[in-house]
């Protein structure tokens, strides 16, 4: 039994994503359409790096887990929006593909956060307190006056903060400070 191939194409020229490409000889039509679409898609997602990078620190920032891990989650979230983005049902912009996906990346972070930013589970009212009573801390507040600022008690605030206390620790991290 043998197996029917599809003819190889014989236009030179494919249009994809609104370019005009040449397709390779040895490769079928259709493996070529998939290949320059992906292409396209990664164009957009390491074009728009420096945005993930920016949306990373600014959750790092606020939670205190390293920045390049949450970078890595911003990339994986650009790469889904890159894959679901049709340019040419939107507006072809730098600022369109951005607005499309900040949810994506956003979405990526805020998931990995929610399900393994702690080794416990801690509510997510006690984690806003906590990053607001550390940037207080930053801005050269006393620490006896964090509760009463936060208007909670001195017991509850001791309760956050050991709550919150317990984070995720990478074994690279653990392996270096052992060897200092």
């Amino acid at each position: 039994m043998t197996r029917h191939l599809p003819r190889p194409h014989d236009s030179s020229e494919v249009q994809i994503a609104g370019r005009v490409c040449t397709p390779r000889l040895a490769v079928r039509p259709c493996e070529t359409r998939q290949r320059s679409a992906l292409q396209v898609c990664d164009a957009l997602v390491v074009e728009h790096l420096p945005f993930a990078a920016k949306v990373a620190a600014n959750f790092a920032r606020r939670t205190g887990h390293p920045r390049e891990d949450l970078e890595q989650l911003a990339a994986i979230g650009l790469i889904k929006a890159s894959r679901r983005y049709d340019d040419k049902r939107i507006n072809n912009s730098k600022s369109n593909f951005i607005a499309y996906a900040r949810p994506f990346v956003n979405g990526e972070i805020t998931h990995y956060l929610r399900d393994k930013g702690f080794l416990i589970s801690v509510p997510g009212r006690w984690r806003e307190l906590h990053a607001r009573g550390q940037k207080l801390i930053r801005e050269g507040t006393r620490k006896d006056l964090i509760p009463e600022l936060l208007g909670l008690t001195t017991e509850r605030w001791a309760e956050i903060v050991e709550a919150c206390a317990v984070r995720v620790i990478a074994m690279n991290q653990i392996a270096e400070e052992e060897e200092l």
